[in-house]
């Protein structure tokens, strides 16, 4: 389920790459920070891109999970990746580190994969499967080529005491004037998602910045995105999604 805030409601639409502005560009280098649900989100959205036969790349510039799929690639070869995009219209692509996880690539093949001219969309940020994040001094690790930002929020944060589903909760208590052990208000997820400290942080001046509102799995959920999604239209920003993705998306 996904919809748009749009003329002061949500409008539901079919197609991530609509809803997050994409559809026109051809070869966009899209940044997904925040929490709450980044890897979910670009699995979508790299789905959408194979289903349209035009593929895409993702990448880090932190961590991404490895996962036993065949389009994952762990290491950084120009021919492998190109075979995995013919054959399965997406390619994951990182360098092997701790836990299952891969960080990564090196900038020169960064620079190899752009010029390839498919689209490329890149998980930069980390918050440990938390549905909130306040960012730390040096988060977002967002690269300057970036197109399109993506600021993900888990909306089954709201209720929960900041200290128990935040990742740096002390830095979001300090810029919501909240205590840690306060519960977190719908609100709040706007405050963030508007502030210059944490959700637009380190966002490219010309790039596109979306809010995205996860995890709207029930009717209370979806009333609260639209509550947020008229907040944050005060605050001037003015592109909002709402989705829900109760089953991971696996791909093609």
């Amino acid at each position: 389920m996904i919809y748009i805030y749009r003329d002061h409601k949500l409008c539901e639409t079919h197609s991530l790459l609509q809803a997050a502005g994409l559809a026109g560009w051809k070869h966009p280098v899209v940044s997904a920070v925040g929490a709450g649900g980044k890897t979910t989100l670009l699995r979508r959205l790299a789905r959408e891109y194979a289903d349209e036969g035009r593929g895409a790349v993702v990448t880090t510039t932190t961590h991404i999970l490895k996962e036993d799929l065949p389009w994952f690639l762990t290491e950084p070869s120009e021919n492998a990746l190109k075979e995995r995009l013919k054959q399965w219209g997406q390619a994951w692509i990182g360098i092997p580190g701790a836990k299952g996880r891969l960080g990564s690539v090196p900038e020169s093949f960064f620079s190899i994969i752009e010029g390839m001219g498919v689209p490329v969309l890149i998980e930069a940020d980390g918050a440990r499967m938390l549905p909130l994040k306040c960012p730390g001094s040096k988060e977002p690790v967002i690269p300057g080529r970036t197109t399109h930002v993506l600021s993900v929020y888990g909306l089954d944060a709201v209720g929960q005491r900041m200290e128990e589903i935040c990742f740096r909760p002390e830095r979001a208590a300090k810029l919501l004037d909240k205590k840690i052990t306060e519960p977190v208000a719908a609100e709040d997820i706007g405050r963030l998602a508007a502030s210059e400290e944490a959700g637009r942080k380190g966002c490219p001046e010309n790039a596109v910045y979306t809010v995205v509102l996860n995890k709207a799995d029930d009717s209370q959920r979806i009333e609260m995105a639209a509550e947020i999604g008229a907040f944050l239209e005060q605050q001037g920003v003015t592109r909002v999604i709402v989705t829900s993705f109760r089953r991971p998306e696996r791909g093609t």
